[in-house]
């Protein structure tokens, strides 16, 4: 499958601080990728430099092959930029048509307005919009264009439930029609809902990547759930947790932690082997590069 976008040994600093250092990765075209990482690692950096609007130190960028910093390249992509500013006078149904009249083929008004749930504002000044409303607004307006890709750069910040929810089948009704999405975001269960596939970064390096299926697999890590309490001293323990009647434990070695229950005549009573979800496997991902 074809690169949408790449970073090839890309180098970003500011001052004496190094916020990317030779971070090389690519973006598939079709499908969603989310770039995870800690505050400060260089998440939005990278964002800035695939869409054209910082200029790496060294290295390179390309939007379908082409430099991100040529207009022709940025017209086929979408983008909602972490800091959301519009015009407080204009209205809404003018602000979507504004960016809709940069492209040739964009999306009808009418039908961007529905999408997005912005129907009953459309005639409010930005200025009046609350903060979910401003969040919806500059989500229509990254898809105003049919582009071939969006950035999304924490895209559900503010929205309640149902308004994340539903920009989580928009998203998914754009990558499999065979739009191409990268999601930066602090909420691992939306990561985990709509990638298929994960870069992890940490102070300016590219630290993991694969499916969320191969960054659990990556940390080996399980989660055992019984009902019994307190526990004796047990091997292959990384952390315990109790939740009323439950006990839930941590380990990389399954077959040692429940063999070591039976020898220690522990109650088996409900016991459930589950996966590391992708927010501990991030967790112990990011605590294990420092």
């Amino acid at each position: 499958m074809s690169a949408a976008a790449l970073l090839d040994n890309v180098h970003k600093s500011y001052g004496a601080k190094d916020a990317l250092r030779g971070v090389s990765a690519e973006i598939d075209a079709g499908g969603v990728t989310a770039l995870l990482g800690p505050n400060g690692a260089g998440k939005t950096t990278a964002v800035a430099i695939l869409l054209g609007l910082r200029r790496p130190d060294r290295g390179r960028a390309r939007l379908f092959g082409a430099d991100p910093r040529l207009g022709a390249a940025r017209r086929s992509i979408g983008a909602i930029p972490q800091e959301i500013g519009f015009p407080p006078s204009l209205r809404v149904r003018e602000l979507v048509d504004l960016v809709r009249a940069h492209y040739e083929r964009p999306v009808p008004q009418a039908e961007l307005l529905r999408r997005f749930g912005l129907d009953e504002v459309a005639g409010r000044q930005a200025g009046g919009l609350s903060g979910g409303q401003r969040r919806r607004l500059a989500t229509a307006l990254a898809f105003a264009g049919n582009p071939r890709a969006v950035f999304l750069d924490e895209p559900t910040v503010g929205l309640d439930v149902d308004a994340r929810r539903s920009l989580w089948g928009e998203i998914r009704a754009y990558a499999a029609d065979g739009g191409t999405v990268l999601l930066t975001t602090h909420y691992l269960e939306e990561a985990e809902a709509l990638a298929s596939r994960i870069l992890v970064i940490k102070e300016g390096l590219l630290i993991a990547e694969g499916s969320p299926e191969a960054l659990r697999a990556q940390v080996g890590l399980s989660r055992v759930r019984i009902r019994a309490w307190p526990l004796p001293d047990l091997p292959a323990v990384t952390r315990t947790e109790r939740q009323g009647e439950t006990t839930t434990v941590w380990t990389g070695d399954v077959d040692t932690l429940v063999r070591a229950l039976v020898g220690q005549s522990v109650s088996l009573d409900g016991l459930e082997v589950l996966p590391a979800s992708l927010e501990e496997a991030f967790l112990a991902l990011t605590q294990d590069s420092e």
